[in-house]
């Protein structure tokens, strides 16, 4: 079982690694992890954003990987936050090519570029790292040609 503690202010740095073989509820449990974090790096407007994203990473591994085990690194980064899912399976994710309307799956990845700032992957010596990042939220009137931040769904 998974179990997440609640940390004081002064343990949580800006780095957070867990490794998981991953199931049908353990999003659950790295959404309630990631939420901490980000309320305690003042980034708590990222939160739904940031969860989906997770939640749809993780939902590849639970259904291509076999073994289902990963790792998942959780980043404070100047710019925001950095989230990376590590696992064994060297085959990249697709953007789905045609998806019927009616499917219940194949979306994941487009909910990941829909509601993060950059998302993408990289090989690694036994797998892959899919990663996203979502960027500090911007008050509006910022220096021109950066996007401003703006709710999810908006």
């Amino acid at each position: 079982m998974n179990h997440v503690t609640d940390y004081s202010a002064n343990e949580v740095d800006g780095t957070y690694r867990m490794g998981f073989t991953v199931g049908a509820h353990s999003a659950r449990h790295m959404r309630r992890v990631l939420r901490m974090l980000l309320g305690r790096w003042g980034l708590a407007p990222l939160a739904d954003a940031a969860e989906l994203a997770l939640t749809e990473l993780v939902a590849n591994v639970v259904r291509h990987v076999p073994g289902r085990d990963c790792a998942v690194v959780i980043l404070l980064r100047p710019r925001g936050l950095r989230v990376e899912v590590t696992d064994g399976d060297p085959s990249p994710p697709r953007l789905p090519r045609d998806v019927s309307p009616l499917s219940e799956d194949g979306r994941g990845l487009l909910l990941v570029e829909a509601v993060t700032d950059r998302w993408g992957t990289e090989a690694t010596a036994t797998g892959k790292t899919v990663w996203f990042e979502c960027d500090r939220p911007r008050l509006r009137g910022t220096a021109r040609g950066t996007r401003p931040w703006r709710p999810t769904g908006q």
